[in-house]
């Protein structure tokens, strides 16, 4: 999954579970700000990624990554969210811990830590 789109997925899921986000998403694995604004509301995704220059829109049961032109989903379940790419075998899932995210991304079988 492309770097970007796992933090923005990251900042959908904090803000949808804890209500935490501010402009920024702190990835830890490549020790790096990136500048996201816009909304989360209800289920409603209405985002901008300033480094990719693209937006991210949709809802919580489609959205779309307009840099990568993927499809996405996002479940949540308590602290708990999970999703896929459509049409793909792409798949994550993670925790949300107030501005601490744990995002799991099965395609690299690798786990990734967000603070936003």
């Amino acid at each position: 999954m492309n770097q970007n789109t796992r933090a923005c997925i990251a900042y959908i899921a904090a803000k949808l579970i804890s209500g935490s986000g501010g402009a920024t998403v702190y990835d830890h694995s490549r020790s790096k700000y990136i500048n996201i604004s816009g909304t989360v509301a209800g289920s409603r995704i209405n985002l901008y990624d300033h480094e990719r220059k693209s937006h991210v829109r949709g809802s919580t049961a489609s959205f779309y990554d307009g840099d990568t032109g993927a499809h996405l989903l996002i479940n949540i379940d308590g602290k708990r969210f999970s999703g896929r790419i459509h049409d793909s075998n792409c798949r994550y899932s993670g925790t949300v811990n107030g501005k601490s995210v744990t995002f799991y991304d099965y395609e690299e079988s690798r786990h990734f830590n967000y603070t936003v």
